[in-house]
């Protein structure tokens, strides 16, 4: 570990373009000493090439890694085994810092030595329109720590906040999921206790754009839903490492997410995910409220109906409730 050094890891697959403002925004960084690591994921377009010339241009600033493609979380891991600073910075290949994040939050840090994740308020914008009005998400709120809340809301972007590279070694390598494991890995970090500190100005962007993006897709799409249940699985015992329990409200809302992901995989044909979800969210909300008509009920439907055609049931009577509230 170099002190000071602040490590920006940069996954990208097939997007040549926006790589380039995400790198030169770190690159128009107040502070010093840095370093960014380009994992390529395996893409298949101009990218290579293209990060090869920002090497080239910047030498001893950028690196460049290549990978087969596994996804965000499996480049991440590539960068993160390669990174030599005491601060780590995760950016997606599609934001952009803003010039003063790592000096405001390697300040705070050093301010506050307690803390382990500086994080910021974060700017919304869909690229050619006008940026979001508030902070982002739960970006704009001051909390001490990411749990509780973090256990229903990954209420931060992935480049919001600035991490002790302790913190990161604590909490392990990224899993190979390729939807969710960024807010698994923030609940893992979450259940080490670590302690945050607010920078309250906007200090990064988060862009959406029209281009292919991981987070959209199918709702019922049998290969999401199964990287939603492991996920969710893993989430569930950081929850419970991290000491809570059925008495508190955050793991009730889980347990109720839990319920909806259980019968979505069973309607998607995922019978062993649906069942392992459903006894997980009658296992989050606790015995007193397990009993309840509506997990009852659904018991019993699977039993007479396996759970397939229970999931199918379950999201067929959700959407007509839903149709006629709207309608009201």
């Amino acid at each position: 570990m170099l002190p000071d050094l602040v490590t920006t890891i940069i996954p990208v697959y097939n997007r040549s373009r926006l790589v380039l403002d995400a790198v030169q925004s770190v690159l128009d960084q107040t502070y010093r000493p840095i370093e960014i690591i380009l994992v390529d994921d395996g893409s298949t377009d101009d990218t290579p090439k293209v990060l090869a010339e920002l090497a080239d241009q910047h030498p001893g600033v950028v690196r460049v890694a290549r990978c087969e493609n596994g996804g965000p979380g499996a480049a991440r891991e590539t960068g993160r085994q390669m990174a030599t600073g005491e601060f780590i910075q995760y950016l997606d290949s599609d934001d952009r810092l803003l010039p003063k994040k790592f000096e405001r939050q390697v300040a705070a840090l050093r301010e506050s030595p307690e803390a382990g994740v500086a994080y910021c308020y974060t700017r919304y914008l869909k690229i050619g329109e006008t940026p979001h009005p508030k902070p982002w998400k739960g970006s704009g709120e001051t909390v001490d720590t990411m749990f509780p809340k973090f256990l229903n809301d990954r209420w931060w972007d992935t480049p919001t906040p600035l991490y002790r590279r302790t913190v990161c070694h604590a909490a392990g390598p990224w899993t190979n999921l390729r939807l969710e494991e960024d807010w698994e890995y923030d609940c893992r970090i979450a259940a080490l206790g670590t302690k945050l500190v607010h920078c309250r100005e906007y200090l990064v962007e988060v862009r959406d754009h029209g281009g292919p993006r991981l987070c959209r897709g199918a709702a019922l799409d049998p290969v999401r839903l199964k990287m939603r249940a492991q996920s969710h699985q893993l989430i569930f015992g950081h929850a419970v490492r991290a000491g809570m329990n059925e008495a508190s409200p955050n793991m009730q809302q889980f347990s109720r997410s839990l319920f909806l992901l259980a019968r979505q995989c069973g309607a998607a044909g995922l019978a062993a995910e649906s069942k392992t979800l459903f006894l997980l969210a009658m296992k989050a909300c606790g015995e007193v409220r397990a009993a309840r008509l509506d997990f009852g009920m659904y018991r019993a439907l699977t039993r007479l109906t396996g759970w397939r055609l229970a999931g199918r049931m379950s999201i067929a009577i959700d959407q007509l409730r839903t149709k006629n509230l709207s309608s009201q």
